[in-house]
């Protein structure tokens, strides 16, 4: 096997496994273009040789170290001017490794740590960058015009000792500079006006930020999670120092909206509400936040206000070094509120040097609304909190919004946060607030309203696509989601709900990957969050990885049925039946008509081998196929002929199980009335072979519900001739005469 010196230069698309679940022929497409366009003109160029394409990159040798690195330098700068002109979902960024090293050569294959060196230090390049190994800058230092930044000694996988690791600087600002790391650390322990100096000098390199000339080892390795490749800022809670707690819904709202307009962002990664507010000493060392939430900058601020003033302090704090990128104090008029978060926003924006595409732009220069009592109702709705509340947190949540909406009927978040409260009421307790059928119109017209307002409103796309989903349209829910992912990138509870879209259609895989996308947002998320990751971990047949979530869904929402419901299919996956047997032992204690032909209803636009499996361990886990433990003898089930007969001009009168009397009254024609002491509705119902089927306007997603009818040999409802069995009823009767 021959032995030789060579250049070697890799390069990898950045996110490409993402971008494929988006736009699989799309993104490959696109890849091919940038191979035949790009990269191998130019590697024809410097006399490269292109050795094979992996996937998602691509192996190239050279015999000159300086050809590989003048090859990278030119397709970067290509690749970012190309960029520029393409919009936001239609680039591909890649990232370029180039180490000098000895290769094996197997035919027209290369291997060997060569190889390898400059597979692991593309992965340390930026996206849209170049790493390269020490041996490669003993060659070029001095003759191409670039920088270098040093990284020092740096251990990667599979390769026993550490390696020299320089990022070449682009920008030609930066040519001829060799930037070290661990000495110039040591240099930024002097007085403030010296390290002032520095950084304003070396504010002129695109490459050079101080985060990555100032990378401690040590408290990298701390992080609980690995840092995205685009910048990640966590917004602390903005702290209300008015002396007035009145104040504090203002404070928190401040940190929402910086938060929700930064998720806009795409080239951003923004920790999500819950997990920064869950943080309860923001007081400590910032480098410790950073290192909880898994950030490399944290925003932090203080808010005063003193009848019409507003004063606001807000910092930006490279969690790496320690060093402020920015700050600023503002003392403004309270009805400048919007231009100081427009300001604090595009700072954040210029200090990390982010890139906005036209549409996020047009997104973040539009005003909420122009009435600020309004957006003051509003930030108290969004304060209240409405993911499985009690009653009367969902009316007064509802009342804010109402109350904004009447000073602003053209404020599209809050029509968005009325549909996302009826979507919840919809979704989780048909009877809950409004009946299902009202719920539904609700956020069909809420959601809908508000997308006339703001098109791109991604939480009325998130319930538009909750209520197409149930609704059976597979491709409008998917595409729903995927706007609304689109309009919020950063959004844990969207993307969230992308993933439970994509579980319940068919997409496993995809699933998981977006529902781990929006654990890493949210990495101390709320039990909705809990649940709603469990339940598509679940539907993944991933039960490991679902009990814990759902346990502590169900720990936190001990009275939310589908905790319980899916947490006892889930201990049967698990292969634990004692778990699950107790689970459905509470489940059946709490909602005593849960019942197998009511989920096999509540479900019936879910995929049928995902339904099966719900149903196979919802059995397993002892759940009875009718309410209230009901068991039918087909010996003494009602006939066609005979039902027929008995819902042809009859009166039927008797009482339910729980006790509550009830008058039954059905007419030649197929209509219904119903009344009980608390209900007076009417319907229409059809007989279909042996089974009664019914619909009332706004109960059980307005659809027809079918059940059967049994002689009675219940002896503690002797009185009784018949008994009548639906998904949510087992009703005792007779007919009247």
């Amino acid at each position: 096997m021959e032995r030789r010196l060579a250049a070697v230069l890799i390069a990898d698309v950045v996110g490409y496994s993402h971008l494929s679940q988006i736009d699989e022929e799309g993104t490959r497409a696109r890849f091919q273009d940038d191979l035949s366009e790009v990269f191998q003109p130019k590697i024809a160029e410097y006399n490269g040789r292109l050795v094979k394409t992996m996937g998602d990159g691509l192996l190239v040798e050279f015999q000159s170290v300086v050809a590989a690195l003048r090859c990278a330098v030119e397709v970067q700068r290509e690749k970012a001017e190309r960029n520029a002109a393409a919009p936001q979902e239609k680039r591909l960024v890649f990232r370029i490794g180039v180490n000098l090293g000895d290769i094996m050569v197997e035919g027209e294959d290369i291997h060997g740590d060569g190889v390898n060196i400059a597979d692991r230090i593309q992965t340390l390049a930026e996206p849209g960058g170049i790493a390269i190994s020490g041996t490669t800058y003993d060659q070029v230092k001095s003759k191409l015009p670039v920088g270098y930044v040093s990284l020092g000694e740096q251990r990667v996988k599979n390769i026993a000792e550490p390696i020299r690791i320089y990022r070449v600087v682009l920008d030609p600002a930066g040519a001829g500079k060799t930037v070290g790391a661990r000495r110039r650390l040591r240099r930024w322990r002097v007085p403030a006006v010296a390290a002032l100096v520095l950084m304003v000098l070396g504010a002129g390199l695109l490459w050079w930020r101080p985060a990555q000339l100032f990378q401690p080892a040590s408290l990298v390795e701390r992080f609980a999670y690995p840092l995205p490749d685009k910048p990640s800022v966590a917004v602390l809670p903005f702290i209300n120092v008015s002396g007035d707690t009145d104040h504090d819904h203002l404070a928190a709202g401040l940190t929402d909206d910086l938060i929700t307009e930064l998720s806009k962002v795409s080239g951003l990664f923004v920790i999500a509400r819950h997990s920064v507010f869950a943080i309860h000493d923001t007081a400590g060392k910032i480098q410790d936040v950073a290192a909880e939430l898994g950030v490399h900058y944290v925003l932090e601020g203080t808010l005063q206000r003193a009848d019409s003033r507003l004063r606001i302090n807000v910092k930006l704090i490279d969690a790496l070094t320690g060093l402020s990128l920015w700050a600023e104090r503002y003392d403004r008029q309270y009805a400048d509120l919007f231009a100081v978060q427009d300001d604090v926003i595009g700072k954040i924006i210029s200090a990390l040097e982010v890139k906005l595409s036209e549409g996020e732009r047009d997104q973040l220069a539009r005003i909420p609304t122009e009435n600020l009592e309004a957006y003051d109702y509003y930030l108290r709705a969004e304060q209240e909190g409405f993911y499985y509340s009690d009653v009367e947190t969902y009316r007064r949540t509802l009342s804010y919004y109402q109350k904004a909406l009447d000073l602003d009927p053209s404020f599209a978040n809050a029509h968005a946060g009325i549909a996302r409260v009826a979507v919840d009421v919809w979704r989780n307790d048909y009877n809950y607030l409004w009946s299902a059928a009202v719920a539904r119109k609700i956020a069909y017209d809420a959601a809908g309203q508000a997308l006339k307002l703001d098109p791109n409103n991604a939480r009325a796309h998130t319930v538009l696509a909750l209520l197409q989903l149930v609704d059976g349209r597979e491709v409008e829910a998917r595409d729903s989601a995927n706007r609304a992912v689109a309009a919020q990138p950063n959004d844990a509870e969207i993307v969230g709900n992308l993933a439970l879209i994509l579980a319940q259609t068919g997409s496993h895989a995809q699933a998981v990957t977006e529902m781990e996308k929006a654990l890493r947002l949210d990495p101390t998320p709320p039990p909705s969050l809990q649940l709603l990751a469990g339940i598509v971990f679940y539907t993944a047949r991933d039960s490991e990885r679902a009990v814990p979530l759902m346990e502590t869904a169900r720990d936190a929402l001990p009275k939310a049925e589908p905790a319980r419901e899916y947490l006892a299919a889930a201990y049967v996956d698990r292969g634990d039946q004692t778990l699950a047997s107790r689970e459905t032992g509470k489940l059946l204690e709490l909602f005593p008509d849960s019942n197998l032909t009511y989920y096999g209803y509540l479900y019936d636009y879910w995929r049928e081998d995902d339904l099966r499996h719900h149903m196979d361990g919802l059995r397993a886990a002892g759940v009875p196929e009718w309410p209230f433990g009901f068991e039918a003898n087909p010996a003494d089930q009602i006939g066609e002929a005979e039902l027929r007969a008995m819902v042809n001009d009859k009166t039927w009168t008797g009482k339910h199980k729980n006790g509550t009397e009830f008058i039954q009254y059905f007419d030649t024609a197929g209509n219904t009335a119903y009344r009980s002491a608390n209900t007076n509705i009417t319907g229409l119902i059809e007989v279909r072979g042996n089974r009664l089927c019914e619909r009332f306007g706004g109960y059980f997603l307005d659809r027809m519900v079918c059940g059967y009818v049994y002689r009675n040999t219940a002896p503690e409802q002797r009185d009784a001739k018949y008994v009548h069995v639906t998904p949510r009823a087992l009703m005792y009767f007779s007919i009247t005469p």
